[in-house]
């Protein structure tokens, strides 16, 4: 109970600051977080030690690297947040037009207000989403996994907040969940006066139930819970690019965009499918699906290795009979991240593009690509999978609005 209270305070604190965000301000705060990040580092890193000591044995090791961090990532967080201060705001007109009884019907962007974020055990995810609420004149209620709390709450308390005031903005535009169990992120998704809408990042069943109880409670979600890409090698695919393709989408195995199916055509030379074997032999993984020398698959065709932590080292290879099977499998089978196609034929490139109905899709480029800052030149706050009308896919700043009409008359208009 005292968990929700406080977390009810800080999303009060937070609704009551959203009003205050004004651009220029806001990019002075993220340049101001990015120098007080260095000065401070010392006392995140500190921060951050005592949370891994404490997870070392409780979490495996691609978890434990995500939470760590160091002075080289300390100073990519800092010229990061920079990068976003530098971006451009969000264009708020959209359109305007008269009509013929004259009215004029003006079409804006506005703000939404107060946005929760429930995010892994991740301390970089904590700015990358502050600063890109902060960015799009929302202010925002942070919930981190339980392991990295420490190291959040001196990434807000010490860093984002002090970088505020000296912007001249409340510092509790930026509010925390300051309870490590689940019931604070069953709390953040239950207060649709304070926060309307609450991005959800993390894997799937949790995210899920996150989102189910959000529903009832009226609170819409974004959910970036699911991934995996996949990798179609076509018939007339060129055997070196297939392989260069496979090797770059591997170079991580713990992140939503790696390779997580690879679609080999039963037409493709026995000799690729065995090079295939032996590359994904070579990075240690293990390889599950139906081509000889391979394990057999005892999960779905689409599930994500990179959330599975018992099994985060291993890839699915199969046979098709054709793009129409493999467009089939990537849209139906797989969460609709990203799906790519190696082939020199490039009729048969244009039909798998075309038919694919994922967040990206790729023609002979690695789908470790799917991420907002290489696509849109800004952070992300997740990658939004839903096949509804909103943001989709990399979600960043330029998403985080409601549409506003504004009508002008003269006072003699009427229906």
């Amino acid at each position: 109970m005292e968990a929700h209270r406080q977390i009810e305070r800080e999303a009060r604190a937070a609704r009551d600051a959203a009003p205050h965000l004004r651009d220029e301000a806001v990019a002075a705060a993220l340049e101001q977080a990015a120098t007080i990040l260095r000065e401070r580092a010392a006392d995140v890193l500190a921060a951050n030690a005592a949370d891994v000591e404490v997870a070392t044995g409780r979490l495996d090791e691609g978890t434990l690297d995500r939470l760590r961090l160091d002075e080289a990532r300390i100073a990519a967080l800092a010229a990061q947040v920079e990068a976003t201060a530098g971006l451009e705001p969000l264009e708020r007109e959209i359109d305007t037009r008269t009509l013929a009884n004259g009215l004029v019907v003006g079409e804006r962007r506005i703000p939404i207000g107060t946005v929760g974020a429930n995010f892994e055990a991740r301390p970089n995810v904590a700015l990358d989403v502050a600063g890109q609420l902060l960015k799009s004149l929302n202010a925002g209620v942070l919930r981190t996994g339980g392991a990295a709390l420490g190291t959040v709450t001196v990434l807000v308390d010490d860093v984002l907040r002090p970088a505020l005031e000296r912007a001249g903005l409340p510092p509790a535009a930026v509010g925390l969940v300051r309870s490590a169990d689940r019931e604070g992120a069953r709390a953040l998704v239950s207060m649709p006066a304070l926060v309307p809408l609450v991005i959800l990042r993390g894997s799937g069943p949790s995210t899920a139930e996150l989102a189910r109880l959000a529903a009832q409670n009226g609170v819409r979600t974004l959910q970036h819970a699911e991934g995996g890409g996949v990798l179609y090698v076509h018939e007339a695919a060129s055997p070196e690019k297939a392989l260069a393709l496979a090797e770059a989408s591997l170079d991580r195995l713990g992140v939503c965009n790696r390779l997580n199916l690879a679609l080999v055509d039963r037409h493709v030379a026995d000799g690729l499918l065995q090079d295939l074997l032996e590359l994904f032999r070579a990075k240690g993984l293990d390889v599950r699906g139906d081509v000889p020398g391979a394990e057999p698959l005892d999960v779905p065709l689409g599930h994500e290795w990179a959330s599975d932590l018992e099994r985060v080292a291993t890839v699915t290879l199969t046979l098709v009979d054709g793009l129409e099977e493999a467009v089939r499998i990537a849209n139906d089978e797989t969460s609709g991240l990203a799906a790519g196609i190696v082939t020199e034929d490039a009729e048969a490139a244009e039909r798998f593009l075309e038919a694919y109905r994922g967040t990206a899709a790729f023609w002979h480029a690695p789908t470790r690509f799917t991420d907002g800052f290489e696509l849109t030149g800004a952070p992300e706050t997740g990658i939004n999978v839903d096949r509804v009308p909103g943001p989709r896919g990399p979600v960043t700043y330029r998403d985080l609005w409601l549409r506003q009409f504004r009508v002008v008359g003269d006072g003699t208009q009427r229906r």
